[in-house]
């Protein structure tokens, strides 16, 4: 099993910034890929960023140029950067790990962005 605890969230006005950060413990050795989805109200579950283990990430297109993931193969984590948030950005905000061949996931933060 890997646990994942995820920090990070808030509420901040359009084009402000927050960090997301999500820590992997337990069996977290031979990890894959790591990133982040999110589920904003009323819609479906949507990847936002993931990073793979040659750190090689890919993004949404929305996102792209304004989020920032990085990742600490040591430390098993992975950090969100969020610039130039949108009102559209709002949603829960899911921490992803793929540790063959489990895929887990955290208890989610939630992102707010006002207008």
């Amino acid at each position: 099993q890997v646990q994942l605890v995820e920090s990070g969230g808030g509420l901040v006005q359009a084009g402000g910034s927050l960090r997301l950060s999500c820590a992997a413990s337990g069996s977290a050795s031979s990890i894959n890929a790591m990133g982040w989805y999110r589920r904003a109200p009323g819609k479906q579950r949507e990847l936002v960023a993931i990073i793979n283990s040659n750190s090689s990430p890919t993004y949404a297109n929305s996102v792209k140029g304004r989020f920032t993931i990085s990742r600490d193969t040591a430390k098993n984590t992975v950090l969100l950067q969020l610039n130039s948030l949108k009102p559209d950005d709002t949603g829960v905000y899911y921490c992803y790990v793929f540790r063959p061949p489990n895929t887990y996931w955290g208890q989610g933060t939630q992102v707010t962005v006002s207008s």
